[in-house]
């Protein structure tokens, strides 16, 4: 992939600061976007992206000041656009920014704004899509991006009533293993809300015996909960590692998760394009 595709002129916008390290995430998500928007097209009566924490659109790389396109104008400017968008974005400045990046770049496509944390904007997130019916068939992907384990399970439970495909990212290495001792306290909800189980601490009691880390374990929770909802077990692995350049640390991961082999065999695709890991390695 050309870094054009990912690249972004500097404008007199907000931008969010990131490390050099994003540039991998986004060339994973823009390739799925592109073979997801195209191979669709024809299969599909309505393709619709939706993204839960936007963002202002783009972002700033701190150490080299490169900007780079963020999620949302990643599928703004795929070949065969989306025929409908759903960006969800909660600080008033960011989502500013974004809605005039739209309005400058991308105002002749269905674009529409939620303003407010994703978790108590579900409801309205959902009456944006399109019905499906007979005559319409409507194929959703979800990209969740949040920056901590502040992601409700039950937002995720919600939109998978839709036909839906999701790629998160799972804050397992910048949150989790950093505040492990506060999410075990009794009053901590925090994991509890992530995974959509109450008794987490009890199953992690089983599941600690292997000598197994806090990551794979909520990693493999999260999967079960995504199994429950009817996705499906990948034959390869569901996630994508990404490390920090300079000292090659684990920083999160992104799971994909789709009802529907096709959607498996796209992002088979994209892991072979990357030297990352592919399986959990902790």
């Amino acid at each position: 992939m050309k870094k054009e595709r990912l690249t972004w002129s500097p404008d007199d916008l907000a931008v969010n600061e990131t490390g050099p390290w994003a540039e991998e995430k986004y060339r994973v998500l823009a390739s799925y976007l592109d073979m997801f928007s195209t191979a669709m097209k024809l299969r599909w009566d309505k393709r619709v992206c939706i993204d839960l924490y936007a963002g202002p659109g783009c972002t700033v790389v701190r150490e080299t000041k490169q900007w780079f396109r963020g999620s949302p104008l990643l599928a703004l400017s795929v070949k065969d656009s989306f025929d409908k968008y759903i960006f969800c974005e909660r600080d008033e400045t960011n989502i500013a920014a974004l809605k005039e990046r739209v309005r400058r770049h991308h105002n002749d496509l269905d674009v529409s704004f939620v303003e407010g944390d994703c978790t108590s904007q579900v409801d309205e997130i959902l009456e944006k899509i399109p019905p499906h019916s007979r005559s319409q068939k409507v194929l959703s992907f979800c990209f969740v991006d949040p920056f901590s384990l502040d992601m409700h399970f039950a937002t995720i439970e919600a939109l998978s009533a839709k036909f839906m495909d999701f790629l998160v990212l799972l804050a397992l290495d910048m949150d989790a293993r950093r505040n492990l001792k506060n999410y075990f306290r009794s009053t901590s909800t925090k994991v509890d809300l992530f995974l959509g189980l109450a008794d987490w601490r009890e199953r992690w009691k089983g599941f600690s015996q292997a000598d197994n880390s806090f990551q794979r374990f909520l990693a493999a929770e999260f999967e079960k909960q995504m199994i429950s909802l009817g996705y499906r077990r990948h034959s390869r692995a569901n996630t994508k590692h990404i490390y920090t350049l300079d000292r090659n640390l684990p920083l999160y991961h992104l799971a994909y998760f789709s009802r529907h082999s096709k959607g498996y065999e796209f992002w088979d695709e994209c892991l072979n394009d990357s030297s990352a890991q592919q399986s959990f390695d902790f």
